[in-house]
């Protein structure tokens, strides 16, 4: 029963590895990334192809299977579902839309959202796709990769301007993000919609990469209101963490 026990935690870790690498490993990558033998590494990966969670390309190389989509995506609805209490307490705090987004290859995914009771507030559909690049979330997210792939995932899907306020140039864009790293929070100063402006967080030890965030008009969202809300959205943000680890 134990080896059962830490053959599937070897299992899960090859699986976690091969996410850190961006979906696809050659085996001598996952033997020098696990330190695992390389004949237990493949012996696993051959019950993982087996049963869909892990795909063989012909080139020899290892990626993540088909069969993960449908458990991302029914996890993807619980974290929705999880998240909207700190969500709901976050607009009774501030007053303002609520956001849950994660990275998805290169694009943001908004997970969950609980609006503000104004009557002129920001909407976005749950499930939306944006580039990270010109949204608060994107950024926060953003910030917390490494600089090269950041501009891998720059090169990929470009820099389009959706306001005249857009960061359209990748080495202004990680400059950026070293100041969002330093200071905690991300900014969306009308930079995806002219007239919002958007305060984002990253979930520290989330995961996945993970952010919150706060939307109003900018004459709501004002520079005194966003020195206000980031302690709180922090606070949120280490608190719905701290929820999603193992007991």
């Amino acid at each position: 029963m134990a080896e059962a026990v830490r053959s599937l935690e070897r299992a899960f870790e090859l699986l976690e590895h091969l996410a850190d690498a961006g979906g696809e490993m050659a085996l001598s990558e996952l033997t020098e990334a696990s330190g695992l033998p390389m004949p237990t590494i493949y012996r696993l990966m051959r019950t993982l192809v087996n049963h869909g969670y892990v795909r063989q390309e012909p080139s020899k190389r290892y990626a993540l299977g088909p069969r993960l989509i449908r458990l991302g995506e029914g996890a993807g609805r619980m974290l929705g579902d999880w998240a909207r209490p700190t969500l709901a307490g976050l607009v009774d705090a501030i007053g303002e839309t609520a956001n849950m987004a994660v990275l998805e290859g290169d694009e943001v995914v908004y997970v969950a959202q609980v609006p503000s009771r104004h009557s002129m507030r920001m909407f976005t559909e749950v499930g939306r796709r944006v580039q990270p690049h010109c949204t608060g979330v994107g950024k926060a997210l953003l910030a917390q990769l490494p600089e090269p792939k950041v501009r891998e995932i720059l090169a990929r899907t470009g820099m389009a301007a959706q306001t005249p306020q857009t960061f359209t140039d990748p080495d202004s864009l990680v400059a950026e993000l070293a100041r969002i790293r330093e200071q905690g929070y991300a900014l969306d100063d009308e930079e995806q919609e002219i007239g919002v402006r958007c305060v984002a967080v990253a979930l520290p030890g989330a995961p996945t990469l993970t952010a919150l965030s706060v939307s109003g008009p900018s004459a709501r969202m004002t520079a005194k209101t966003v020195g206000e809300v980031v302690p709180l959205m922090r606070s949120a943000a280490e608190r719905f963490t701290a929820e999603l680890k193992p007991a």
